[in-house]
Protein backbone atom coordinates (compact mmCIF):
# COMPACT_ATOMS: atom_id res chain seq x y z
CA UNK A 1 0.00 0.00 0.00
CA UNK A 2 1.04 3.57 -0.58
CA UNK A 3 -0.52 6.82 0.45
CA UNK A 4 -3.19 7.82 -2.07
CA UNK A 5 -1.33 11.09 -2.56
CA UNK A 6 1.68 9.19 -4.00
CA UNK A 7 1.13 9.77 -7.70
CA UNK A 8 4.54 8.33 -8.63
CA UNK A 9 3.76 4.80 -7.38
CA UNK A 10 2.44 2.31 -9.95
CA UNK A 11 -1.29 1.58 -10.16
CA UNK A 12 -2.66 -1.94 -10.36
CA UNK A 13 -4.78 -3.03 -13.30
CA UNK A 14 -6.85 -5.40 -11.14
CA UNK A 15 -7.80 -5.65 -7.47
CA UNK A 16 -4.95 -7.15 -5.47
CA UNK A 17 -7.22 -9.69 -3.74
CA UNK A 18 -8.25 -11.04 -7.14
CA UNK A 19 -4.61 -11.99 -7.79
CA UNK A 20 -4.13 -14.09 -4.62
CA UNK A 21 -3.04 -17.64 -5.45
CA UNK A 22 -4.82 -20.55 -3.77
CA UNK A 23 -3.17 -21.45 -0.46
CA UNK A 24 -1.48 -18.08 -0.10
CA UNK A 25 -1.22 -15.72 2.84
CA UNK A 26 -1.63 -12.14 1.73
CA UNK A 27 0.93 -9.83 3.36
CA UNK A 28 0.28 -6.07 3.25
CA UNK A 29 2.65 -3.30 4.30
CA UNK A 30 1.02 0.06 5.02
CA UNK A 31 2.77 3.42 5.51
CA UNK A 32 3.06 4.03 9.26
CA UNK A 33 1.35 7.41 9.04
CA UNK A 34 -1.85 5.85 7.62
CA UNK A 35 -4.55 5.51 10.28
CA UNK A 36 -7.16 3.89 8.06
CA UNK A 37 -8.02 0.23 7.62
CA UNK A 38 -6.83 -1.43 4.42
CA UNK A 39 -8.73 -4.69 4.85
CA UNK A 40 -12.36 -5.40 5.66
CA UNK A 41 -14.96 -8.14 5.50
CA UNK A 42 -15.44 -7.91 1.75
CA UNK A 43 -11.71 -8.45 1.24
CA UNK A 44 -11.85 -11.57 3.45
CA UNK A 45 -14.81 -12.89 1.44
CA UNK A 46 -12.88 -12.30 -1.79
CA UNK A 47 -9.76 -13.97 -0.40
CA UNK A 48 -11.79 -17.01 0.70
CA UNK A 49 -13.33 -17.25 -2.78
CA UNK A 50 -9.79 -17.48 -4.17
CA UNK A 51 -8.75 -20.06 -1.52
CA UNK A 52 -6.27 -17.75 0.22
CA UNK A 53 -5.70 -18.88 3.80
CA UNK A 54 -5.12 -15.61 5.69
CA UNK A 55 -3.87 -12.04 5.68
CA UNK A 56 -1.16 -10.27 7.65
CA UNK A 57 -1.29 -6.48 7.70
CA UNK A 58 1.44 -4.19 8.90
CA UNK A 59 -1.30 -1.64 9.41
CA UNK A 60 -4.99 -1.64 10.30
CA UNK A 61 -8.09 -3.65 9.43
CA UNK A 62 -11.80 -3.29 10.15
CA UNK A 63 -14.94 -5.48 10.26
CA UNK A 64 -13.49 -7.76 12.94
CA UNK A 65 -16.78 -9.59 13.53
CA UNK A 66 -17.10 -10.34 9.82
CA UNK A 67 -13.65 -11.94 9.68
CA UNK A 68 -14.50 -14.08 12.71
CA UNK A 69 -17.87 -15.08 11.22
CA UNK A 70 -16.14 -16.05 7.97
CA UNK A 71 -13.48 -17.98 9.87
CA UNK A 72 -10.77 -16.10 7.99
CA UNK A 73 -7.54 -15.37 9.89
CA UNK A 74 -6.69 -11.65 9.87
CA UNK A 75 -3.61 -10.39 11.70
CA UNK A 76 -3.11 -6.62 11.89
CA UNK A 77 -1.24 -4.15 14.07
CA UNK A 78 -4.50 -2.41 14.92
CA UNK A 79 -7.98 -1.64 13.64
CA UNK A 80 -9.88 1.41 12.45
CA UNK A 81 -13.36 2.31 11.30
CA UNK A 82 -11.93 4.37 8.43
CA UNK A 83 -11.91 2.59 5.09
CA UNK A 84 -9.06 2.49 2.62
CA UNK A 85 -10.15 5.28 0.30
CA UNK A 86 -9.20 8.09 0.00
CA UNK A 87 -6.19 7.46 2.26
CA UNK A 88 -4.20 4.57 0.77
CA UNK A 89 -4.16 2.39 -2.31
CA UNK A 90 -2.44 -0.80 -3.45
CA UNK A 91 0.56 -0.24 -5.68
CA UNK A 92 2.36 -3.56 -6.25
CA UNK A 93 1.85 -7.28 -5.72
CA UNK A 94 4.03 -10.35 -5.31
CA UNK A 95 7.19 -8.41 -4.45
CA UNK A 96 9.53 -8.63 -1.46
CA UNK A 97 8.35 -6.43 1.42
CA UNK A 98 10.46 -4.95 4.15
CA UNK A 99 8.20 -4.71 7.19
CA UNK A 100 9.61 -2.14 9.58
CA UNK A 101 8.48 -1.84 13.18
CA UNK A 102 6.22 1.10 13.95
CA UNK A 103 7.83 4.21 15.37
CA UNK A 104 7.69 3.35 19.04
CA UNK A 105 9.73 5.11 21.68
CA UNK A 106 11.33 2.41 23.79
CA UNK A 107 14.68 0.99 24.77
CA UNK A 108 14.30 -1.87 22.31
CA UNK A 109 12.79 -2.10 18.86
CA UNK A 110 12.45 -5.14 16.68
CA UNK A 111 14.47 -5.21 13.48
CA UNK A 112 12.81 -4.98 10.10
CA UNK A 113 11.71 -8.25 8.48
CA UNK A 114 11.90 -8.98 4.78
CA UNK A 115 9.04 -11.10 3.46
CA UNK A 116 9.71 -12.73 0.10
CA UNK A 117 7.03 -14.25 -2.12
CA UNK A 118 6.85 -17.94 -1.17
CA UNK A 119 7.99 -17.47 2.44
CA UNK A 120 6.01 -19.32 5.06
CA UNK A 121 3.80 -17.16 7.29
CA UNK A 122 2.65 -18.64 10.61
CA UNK A 123 0.29 -16.84 12.96
CA UNK A 124 -1.74 -17.44 16.09
CA UNK A 125 -3.10 -15.34 18.94
CA UNK A 126 0.46 -14.62 20.10
CA UNK A 127 1.63 -13.08 16.84
CA UNK A 128 3.01 -13.77 13.38
CA UNK A 129 6.37 -15.02 12.15
CA UNK A 130 7.86 -15.25 8.69
CA UNK A 131 9.99 -18.29 7.87
CA UNK A 132 12.14 -17.90 4.77
CA UNK A 133 11.36 -20.76 2.37
CA UNK A 134 15.04 -21.79 2.35
CA UNK A 135 14.94 -22.29 6.14
CA UNK A 136 11.68 -24.30 6.29
CA UNK A 137 13.24 -27.67 7.25
CA UNK A 138 15.67 -26.15 9.76
CA UNK A 139 12.98 -24.07 11.48
CA UNK A 140 10.50 -26.99 11.55
CA UNK A 141 13.12 -29.25 13.16
CA UNK A 142 14.05 -26.63 15.77
CA UNK A 143 10.39 -25.88 16.55
CA UNK A 144 9.59 -29.57 17.03
CA UNK A 145 12.60 -29.98 19.33
CA UNK A 146 11.57 -26.98 21.44
CA UNK A 147 7.97 -28.17 21.54
CA UNK A 148 9.10 -31.56 22.93
CA UNK A 149 11.34 -29.86 25.51
CA UNK A 150 8.45 -27.65 26.67
CA UNK A 151 6.18 -30.70 26.89
CA UNK A 152 8.71 -32.39 29.18
CA UNK A 153 8.98 -29.21 31.25
CA UNK A 154 5.19 -29.03 31.59
CA UNK A 155 4.99 -32.59 32.95
CA UNK A 156 7.62 -31.90 35.61
CA UNK A 157 6.25 -28.47 36.55
CA UNK A 158 2.69 -29.80 36.88
CA UNK A 159 4.08 -32.59 39.08
CA UNK A 160 5.33 -29.90 41.46
CA UNK A 161 8.95 -29.78 40.47
CA UNK A 162 10.47 -26.32 40.51
CA UNK A 163 10.66 -24.26 37.36
CA UNK A 164 14.33 -23.46 37.86
CA UNK A 165 15.27 -27.12 38.34
CA UNK A 166 13.06 -28.19 35.44
CA UNK A 167 14.59 -25.63 33.08
CA UNK A 168 18.09 -26.66 34.16
CA UNK A 169 17.20 -30.30 33.41
CA UNK A 170 15.63 -29.81 29.97
CA UNK A 171 16.61 -26.41 28.58
CA UNK A 172 20.35 -26.88 28.29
Amino acid sequence: MVLASDTSAPKLSEHFVDTAPAGSVIVIDVPHQAHNAVWGGLMSAGAIARSAVGVVISGRCRDLAEHRALGFPVFARSHSTLGQQPFTRPSAINLPLVIAPPNITSDYTFPSVTVEPGDIIIGDEDGVVCVPKAMEAEVAEEAEFKRSVDAQCMVDIQAGKGIRATFAKYRK
